[in-house]
């Protein structure tokens, strides 16, 4: 049977190695001028990897364990995570109706047209907004956790 802090040392090496994509994904969004159909997918090749690095060792390994460990850091690492995840829904909320508006409406495929976003539907605004929130959210709260779960795994598997 594998040992818990190599199990420990497979998740943080996961979660921590996801950080790169997150960082990479987001400058290509920062970096273009223009947000095409190709940036976006070229975004998602890294942004998806990311969350599939994060999301595997949460679910697979620190989910279950939780209710064994409900302590005060193990709890605030879990809250936090937990918001994480929350904005980033919160965030999906907002780029799901983008995308289906600037589909609709050619801009991707078309990124010469000067069209002003919030001219494309009433609503822009406000899902642009929950985009920001959320994703701005995400990676805080995110970045929160992961530095307590640092904490936690040096705190438990190497001075321990």
């Amino acid at each position: 049977m594998v040992s818990d802090s190599t199990i420990a040392t497979a998740a943080a090496l996961m979660v921590t190695s996801s950080l790169p994509f997150y960082l990479y994904g987001a400058w290509i969004m920062i970096d273009a001028e223009v947000v095409t159909w190709d940036v976006l997918t070229y975004h998602l090749k890294f942004i998806v990897p990311g969350l599939v690095l994060n999301t595997i060792p949460v679910f697979t390994w620190m989910l279950p364990r939780l209710l064994d460990q409900l302590g005060g850091v193990t709890v605030l690492h879990a809250i936090l995570g937990l918001q994480a995840y929350a904005l980033l829904a919160f965030a999906l909320t907002g780029i799901v109706r983008i995308v289906q508006v600037k589909r609709d409406a050619d801009i991707y495929d078309d990124p010469t047209k000067d069209v002003d976003l919030n001219d494309l539907h009433p609503d822009m605004g406000a899902w642009r907004g929950r985009l920001r929130i959320g994703v701005f959210g995400y990676v805080i709260f995110w970045f929160l956790a992961w530095l307590l779960g640092l904490y936690q795994y040096v705190g438990r598997y190497i001075l321990g």
